[in-house]
């Protein structure tokens, strides 16, 4: 995992002052960061087209454009001129050294976005919602150069943004980058060092971007086991019985070594799930809420859910339902709750009578967690989303490697499964949500049917063969 800073402005600042570098050499670095990029991707003589702002973004850009002349058929666009010392100076020096000027905007097999970078405040206007128009029309490979032109400060869209296939963020991965709302123009992030390591240029941070690489399966080593080694997993199975046999399929292909579904009246679940009409007295984790409705009385719920210390995931129904979201006023307790925008909603206004809308949730989603983990710092949260957000006593991680395969409907039960197994088994909240997430977001990019086709139960599938795929 990645820290991730709300603003790298702090950051520059140390190094100007603790390691005597200069701007001008942080603009060095940022631009080769690219460069290097385009070298091991494009050949020698391709077309690059290199859009540049008034400020030091723009500056970046112009630095890019002289470090490929010569080697690449640069065009440089400056369309409103340039106003920053920095951009002037590096102006000067590409005019010195011949780099081409573009008079009109065309194709070429690179576009450049260096117009705005990290701290726009404001919308664009309509001159340059004209460019990015022209620029999002042609084909050639599209970079933003440290932020889409059109993406603000916190990650929201002007009327009109740069759609780049990829982000080459500047010294360190930046929160605007992973609001849900920015995600389909940002494309992938890269990040481009500054002359230190991101070791030496980044200070503390209580956010981090999970990586591939984070995920840690529940993979069995030891030889000498039985099932009751490995947990025991019950679920609450509603007038929706399809959540909770889906969730209870998910928490047993995840290691669980027994599941259970505790059910209100008789159902026909496979095979290898077991059913209860009350919680086992062995059961080391629970998970309620998926298909819930109104199956279970208040005394069977004060019985086996608040009067139970034992971890619990707390998903979809539950939070329309006063009783169970007194769980969460149990401190000592492991507790998940895994929202989506519009659950939040109803678990938000039950719990402080403060009304938000999905669009505000959407809009504010660092902010709507982080007063979430205030309230209740001792609570995991998932809000789910194109970037899951997850966060647990002051500290969250972005985990942005899920895909639209799984905006189907199921994707959260086979979630929600997964985590209360690892719950069952022995995994902390935070860990439980964070592992859980991961394999969900690999299981469903390693789906190799059409986008729009998967199951829950392809989903299922998938995770079983992550172990062999990891």
């Amino acid at each position: 995992m990645q820290k991730v800073f709300k603003s790298c402005y702090d950051l520059d600042k140390k190094c100007y002052e603790q390691y005597g570098l200069t701007e001008d050499i942080l603009m060095e670095h940022a631009a080769r960061g690219m460069a290097e990029y385009i070298q091991n991707k494009f050949d020698s003589g391709s077309t690059v087209l290199v859009v540049s702002g008034v400020g030091n973004n723009g500056a970046d850009g112009i630095v890019l454009a002289r470090q490929l002349h010569g080697a690449y058929d640069v065009k440089l666009s400056v369309p409103f001129g340039v106003k920053s010392e920095m951009a002037k100076l590096q102006l000067q020096r590409a005019d010195e050294l011949g780099v081409k000027k573009a008079t009109e905007l065309h194709d070429a097999d690179v576009i450049i976005d260096a117009v705005f970078g990290a701290g726009l405040n404001r919308d664009i206007d309509e001159e340059v919602q004209h460019i990015l128009h022209q620029l999002n029309s042609f084909k050639g490979h599209k970079i933003a150069c440290d932020m889409p032109t059109g993406v603000n400060e916190t990650g929201q869209l002007s009327p009109m943004a740069f759609k780049a296939d990829v982000t080459i963020t500047m010294g360190a991965y930046k929160e605007a980058l992973y609001l849900d709302e920015s995600k389909d123009v940002v494309g992938n992030i890269i990040r481009a060092d500054l002359g230190v390591s991101s070791k030496q240029y980044e200070n503390d941070s209580r956010t981090f971007v999970l990586e591939h690489s984070d995920l840690s399966l529940p993979s069995r080593a030891a030889c000498s086991t039985h099932k009751g080694d490995f947990g025991h997993a019950a679920i609450f199975c509603g007038e929706k019985e399809g959540a909770g046999i889906i969730a209870g399929t998910a928490a047993s292909r995840f290691g669980a070594g027994l599941t259970t579904l505790v059910v209100h009246e008789k159902i026909s679940p496979p095979a290898y799930l077991m059913h209860s009409t009350v919680v086992p007295d062995t059961a080391s984790a629970i998970a309620i809420g998926m298909g819930l409705g109104g199956h279970f009385d208040s005394e069977f719920l004060q019985k086996y859910v608040i009067e139970s210390h034992i971890p619990i995931v707390l998903d979809a129904d539950s939070f329309y339902h006063d009783e169970i979201l007194a769980v969460l006023e149990q401190k000592e307790r492991e507790i998940v709750v895994t929202p989506h925008p519009k659950e939040f909603v109803a678990l938000w206004k039950r719990l402080t009578g403060e009304n938000l809308t999905v669009s505000e949730i959407q809009a504010k989603r660092f902010e709507v967690v982080r007063k979430f983990n205030t309230k209740y710092p001792h609570v995991t949260l998932l809000l789910k989303g194109a970037n899951t957000l997850i966060m647990q006593e002051e500290r969250l991680y972005i985990n942005p490697l899920g895909c639209s395969k799984l905006s189907k409907g199921g994707s959260g039960d086979v979630l929600s499964g997964l985590i209360v197994s690892l719950l069952a088994q022995g995994y902390s909240a935070i860990d439980a949500a964070i592992q859980a997430s991961l394999a969900l977001v690999t299981a469903a990019n390693h789906y190799e049917g059409s986008t729009y086709a998967m199951l829950p139960t392809d989903l299922i599938e998938e995770v079983e063969r992550l172990e062999v795929a990891h």
